[in-house]
């Protein structure tokens, strides 16, 4: 089993997986307190979105699916900030658009195998370009997301102290909705399009289980994460399957496991 670091794509596998299964908790929690799990499911589709562009015109799909996130996910906020009183319209409007989208461009482009490895997830099959640019998104993300970790913190448990204290709250808004894009965009080719929505929640639903306070929360939503990636890895390369669907599965049932030893 040990060889398995002996191989450049295992490494790149890992490295890449250690970094995916940081970032997602960190917005999914936030995602998950502030009850907007459903914007991680409308991201995963316009993800594919935008990954069926990027493959339709020959661009690189990781960067059309981070583009195409952050425009879906923007498009969300606004549209919840126009229909306060029907704010979950907004993921269903933007839901619908990107299954059409993905639909149509599927079909102007050639690699019907291209995109089946963006639903499911193909980490091991990364190239050294998606795996630089995801080092530097994910490192982007991380400032960001850090810089900001006092408001975020402050804006979900109390927002309106977060207004009398100044913060722009539409900013961190948009800042959050931002960051969601960044982390399923890029954890599409990893985890999969159809599937990193699960990998974004269940470890921060896990961790809130067991844990009282928010930070520890949160470093335990970490660490289940990286379990459930690199637990996943070693099983799909010993039995030979994808590596995206083993993570999920290890994932739901860990939660399953959880939630039965609670009662």
């Amino acid at each position: 089993m040990f060889n398995i670091f002996e191989y450049d794509f295992m490494q790149k596998a890992f490295v890449a997986g250690a970094l995916i299964a940081i970032i997602l908790p960190c917005i999914g929690q936030l995602v998950l307190i502030k009850r907007l799990s459903m914007i991680g499911d409308t991201l995963s589709h316009s993800s594919l979105a935008g990954l069926s562009i990027g493959l339709a015109f020959g661009i690189s799909p990781i960067l059309s699916a981070m583009i195409f996130c952050i425009f879906a996910a923007f498009s969300i906020e606004i549209i919840r900030n126009k229909l306060k009183n029907y704010q979950e319209v907004s993921t269903v409007i933007i839901l619908a658009a990107s299954i059409g989208i993905a639909g149509i461009m599927a079909d102007l482009s050639a690699s019907a195998n291209a995109i089946c490895s963006y639903l499911f997830g193909s980490i091991v099959t990364i190239s050294q370009e998606e795996f630089y640019l995801l080092i530097g998104l994910s490192l982007c993300f991380l400032i960001i997301y850090f810089h900001f970790y006092n408001d975020f913190y402050l804006l979900l448990f109390d927002p309106n102290s977060s207004q009398i204290l100044g913060l722009r709250v539409k900013l961190l808004n948009f800042t959050i909705s931002f960051l969601t894009a960044i982390a399923v965009a890029i954890s599409a080719k990893t985890i999969g399009s159809l599937i990193v929505s699960s990998l974004l929640v269940i470890p921060s639903i896990m961790a809130i289980q067991i844990c009282k306070s928010y930070k520890s929360s949160l470093i335990l939503s970490i660490i289940f994460s990286l379990v459930f990636v690199f637990v996943g890895l070693i099983l799909s390369y010993i039995f030979n399957l994808r590596p995206g669907s083993v993570v999920v599965l290890i994932a739901v049932f860990s939660l399953i496991l959880v939630l039965l030893i609670k009662k």
